[in-house]
């Protein structure tokens, strides 16, 4: 039996993804974090120290594009910047502790607001909706 007609997938999570993006922007300002700020943050919860290369490698921007970025999270205390001891052309990138209290104190309340979307599945597809999303970001993170 052929599967039922459905929309395109960028049909479906580009506006879901609009919506998440713009409900966000209202945490981001209390926390006075831009967008590609949030993300930086993120970005630097999984290792203690990135260079600045792979940061932007890692969080899928153009290296000379989150420079400013990094100046204004730095300027604010919520990351360190220190000349890489193996390589002086490279800078080392790693959160102070400032920063780590305010990317979870962000994430929280976005989170929040999330699980309020996610309230409209049941459990079960909800952890399965959760699931394969992961495991999509994690298939397109590899390429």
């Amino acid at each position: 039996m052929p599967e039922a007609k459905r929309p395109d997938l960028a049909a479906m999570i580009v506006p879901l993804g609009r919506a998440l993006a713009a409900a966000e922007l209202p945490v981001l300002e209390r926390h006075n974090l831009t967008m590609w700020g949030y993300v930086v943050l993120l970005g630097l919860g999984d290792e203690p120290v990135y260079t600045q290369s792979a940061l932007a490698k890692a969080i899928r921007a153009d290296k000379t594009r989150i420079i400013g970025v990094l100046d204004e999270l730095q300027q604010r205390g919520l990351i360190h910047r220190a000349p890489d001891p193996a390589d002086r052309r490279a800078h080392l990138v790693s959160l102070t502790a400032a920063g780590r209290s305010t990317r979870e104190r962000a994430q929280r309340e976005i989170q929040e607001q999330e699980d309020r979307l996610l309230a409209q599945l049941s459990p079960a597809d909800r952890r399965a909706f959760l699931r394969a999303l992961q495991t999509l970001a994690a298939a397109t993170a590899q390429q």
